[in-house]
Order: C-alpha cells, then structure tokens, then sequence
C-alpha cells in the first residue's frame, strides 16, 4: 500500500480554517477534501478520521500560536511594550474577520469539548500552558519594576486571558470602528497597573 505524500503543516492548517468557518459537527468530508486537497480516504489514512484530523489541527494550533508568541515575546524591548505589541496582534486578528485568524481554542472548547473529555482535556492543557506563558512574561515585567507588584502575575494572567478571549467572542458581532481596539488599549492599562 502506498503512503499518501503531502505537506502536513498546510494541510492541517486548511483543515483549522474548514473548523473554524464552520465548526466542527458542520463541517463535512467533503468540506475537508476541499480545504485540503486531500482525498478521504487520504484523510481517513492518515489522521483515522476527522476527530483524529481535528486533534491534529489543534496540536498545529499550538505550535503556530507558540511560534507567534515566542516572536512577539523576545525580550529584545521592555516587557511593556512587547505585551502591547502581543495585544495589538489580536487586535488585528479580530478586525480582519478573517476565519483564518480566528481561535481555534475557542471554537473547540464551546462546541466539541463538551462531548469530548479527550478534546477538552487537551485544549485545556493548552490554555493552561498559554497562561504560563503569559505568567511568566508578567513576573518578569514585574521582576524589571515595569508594573508594580501589588497584584501578582498569576492575577494578572487569568485577567488578561478573560480579556482575549471577551475580544476574540466580542469580535464575532463586528462592532463598528475601533471598539476592539479600544477594549484592548483598557484592557491592556488594567493588566499594566
């Protein structure tokens, strides 16, 4: 039997666009076979089958949301000012209206994770390990006297993680303008004070 032979990263990535546009219950093989290029039979070869497919597209998540994360966050300019630059970053994402650019995380966690305790465990060991990313980053703000710490970075994680995802939900009404931005600029004044 011969093996199928594709760019995996470009697939899995169609195949988060296909999740996110439709969800994952509406979106159909043949939904799949489109974005990706792939027959079904290619697609049931390789990832079992679309549960399998989706697992897949959500580790390919993580690890271009870690890639992203890591450039945003290099420690080249003060703490502040990357974290602003990580904010106006999804800020940017929930103005295009672009299903490409929207949170795969989230999407899953509201429709599947629910009937899937494997599927929610693992976007839950992501967002997990997204906030101890974003912990980390807040300490050392606070370690380099960039915010006080009266409130601990812990604290300041959990709200600034409420804050992104209240965004990306609030996004999805596409208010006119700049409110977005707005929202993110208070956002980002409350988690730095």
């Amino acid at each position: 039997m011969r093996v199928a032979e594709f760019d995996r990263e470009k697939v899995l990535r169609s195949a988060m666009t296909s999740f996110m546009d439709k969800g994952y219950s509406k979106t159909s093989m043949q939904d799949l076979k489109k974005a990706t290029g792939l027959h079904p039979g290619s697609i049931y070869c390789a990832f079992e089958n679309k549960r399998g497919l989706l697992l897949a597209a959500l580790e390919q998540y993580r690890l271009d949301r870690n890639t992203e994360f890591t450039e945003i966050f290099t420690g080249e300019k003060p703490v502040l000012i990357e974290l602003k630059a990580y904010l106006d970053h999804i800020v940017l994402e929930c103005q295009s209206c672009d299903v490409s650019r929207a949170c795969l995380l989230t999407k899953a966690l509201n429709e599947v994770a629910e009937q899937d305790e494997e599927v929610r465990d693992i976007i839950t060991l992501h967002l997990a390990n997204w906030q101890q990313a974003i912990t980390q980053v807040l300490q050392k703000a606070i370690d380099q006297k960039e915010m006080m710490d009266d409130r601990n970075a812990d604290s300041r994680a959990h709200y600034l993680m409420m804050g992104i995802y209240g965004l990306r939900t609030f996004a999805h009404t596409h208010p006119k303008g700049n409110v977005i931005k707005q929202l993110a600029e208070q956002l980002y004044q409350d988690v730095c004070r």
